[in-house]
């Protein structure tokens, strides 16, 4: 593997040369007239959103071991310098390109982000430039593959998550946001409601951590049944702290303009990750467990998950049955989980997985005017059709990049860098120092 080691250098390179030497000229159609509000609030809205991929860095390092925090920290981290790049090259034209079938963008729409400028579209960003569309979708992008890395924290090799990242990004994630977003995409002309990307973040990511922990296999710790303790709590406080907050640029970011809609979505955000935490505790106490930090943080993240699909169709009303709802059904899942021998480090799927589907089915029963409370059937059966789609799709591919990422570069570390730990061995870094690691 060392012997290919220039290759990543060498790639970012040539992208950089070419993006220097191509020709920016060309044009799209464009839209109305720029509107300032929607704009300033565009702005702050992919700001808040981008804040989310180092909370979810915090959320997840106070939870591993403490001779993993760096690295799990890091596998966040690193997916806004990757993703940005890729995102730039040609996930945004796969994911918002000209359609090719309902299924993927063209990539050569917009290669290199030529035709993304400061003008309007008159589809994807009517009030506001396409370049901020773009930037807006790209936090979305980042943070897709950083919420999987829970699923196989303490055993993956550095390497082999940067490669599955950037795959997982161009087969999995962009097909998903154009079949969901894009206005010709095939799920969204079926009717499926996804507000601001239950379906295309949460349950990809959820399913994806699922085939992750299966591929991976369990840790040796977990094998021996050793007792975990999370390394800093207060860490995973604060994670939660900015995922709640940049949660508001997540949802209320998803109106594409600053109005009432916006608004709605803020609130539902809220209101639902207040009712979940709250549900996740007192269903702890209810069975016997003491009310601790970890369990609010959990819950109210999953509430967050789950009225994210929902957002905006749905009233503050219907948000709170969403969020605790989700919370039961999450904090059910997570004990039973601990029963078999799924090592899911940071249960990703219980909650990210399942919060993304109880979020969706419930969209389809309390979306407004159109769900199945309000007498219609039509959205309902669609997002169970889509669910059974999304949940094939998502699995099935993401085991398949597994299994190619492990031929090109074998991911898990030997038993000897587990127990050592993956900051000092992946890193030569840990909580208390840093050590050389240029010889």
């Amino acid at each position: 593997m060392t012997k290919y080691k220039f290759v990543p250098f060498v790639v970012l390179f040539i992208i950089a040369v070419v993006g220097a030497v191509l020709n920016y000229n060309s044009s799209h159609i464009v839209g109305g007239p720029i509107n300032s509000g929607d704009t300033a609030w565009m702005l702050t809205a992919t700001g808040l959103v981008l804040l989310m991929t180092p909370g979810l860095s915090y959320f997840y390092g106070g939870m591993v071991g403490r001779k993993n925090i760096i690295s799990t920290m890091l596998q966040s981290f690193i997916s806004m310098g990757v993703i940005s790049i890729v995102w730039v090259v040609v996930g945004f034209s796969l994911a918002f390109g000209d359609s090719i079938g309902g299924i993927i963008g063209n990539p050569f729409t917009y290669f290199m982000f030529r035709g993304v400028d400061g003008n309007t579209h008159p589809l994807l960003a009517p009030t506001f430039p396409l370049i901020l569309f773009a930037l807006f979708q790209l936090k979305f992008a980042i943070i897709t593959p950083a919420l999987i890395t829970g699923s196989f924290a303490e055993r993956i090799r550095f390497s082999s998550y940067l490669l599955f990242m950037i795959l997982f990004s161009l087969f999995i994630y962009t097909p998903l946001a154009h079949m969901t977003w894009h206005p010709d995409g095939l799920l969204r002309k079926m009717g499926v409601l996804d507000f601001a990307g239950g379906t295309v973040v949460h349950m990809s990511a959820g399913f994806a951590a699922l085939a992750g922990a299966l591929h991976l296999g369990r840790r040796h710790t977990h094998i021996a049944k050793e007792r975990h303790i999370p390394a800093n709590i207060p860490y995973v406080i604060l994670g939660t702290g900015l995922l709640w907050f940049g949660w508001f640029g997540f949802n209320a970011g998803s109106a594409m303009a600053a109005n009432g809609l916006a608004a709605l979505a803020f609130a539902t955000t809220n209101t639902a990750s207040a009712a979940a935490a709250m549900s996740w505790l007192f269903f702890d106490i209810l069975m016997g467990r003491k009310p601790s930090a970890m369990s609010a943080c959990i819950g109210a993240v999953v509430g967050l998950v789950a009225i994210t699909p929902a957002a905006g169709y749905v009233s503050v009303g219907a948000s709170i049955f969403i969020g605790a709802t989700a919370a039961l059904i999450s904090n059910v899942a997570v004990t039973m989980k601990g029963k078999t021998t799924l090592d899911d480090a940071l249960d990703v799927f219980p909650c990210h997985g399942l919060g993304g589907i109880v979020g969706m089915i419930l969209t389809g029963v309390f979306a407004k005017n159109v769900g199945l409370i309000h007498g219609e059937t039509h959205t309902f059966l669609i997002h169970m059709v889509a669910l059974v789609i999304v949940s094939v799709f998502t699995f099935g591919g993401s085991y398949l990049l597994y299994m190619i990422t492990d031929k090109i570069l074998p991911m898990r570390v030997s038993k000897e860098e587990e127990i050592e730990g993956l900051d000092i061995s992946q890193h030569g870094e840990s909580i208390h120092s840093r050590l050389p690691s240029w010889d």
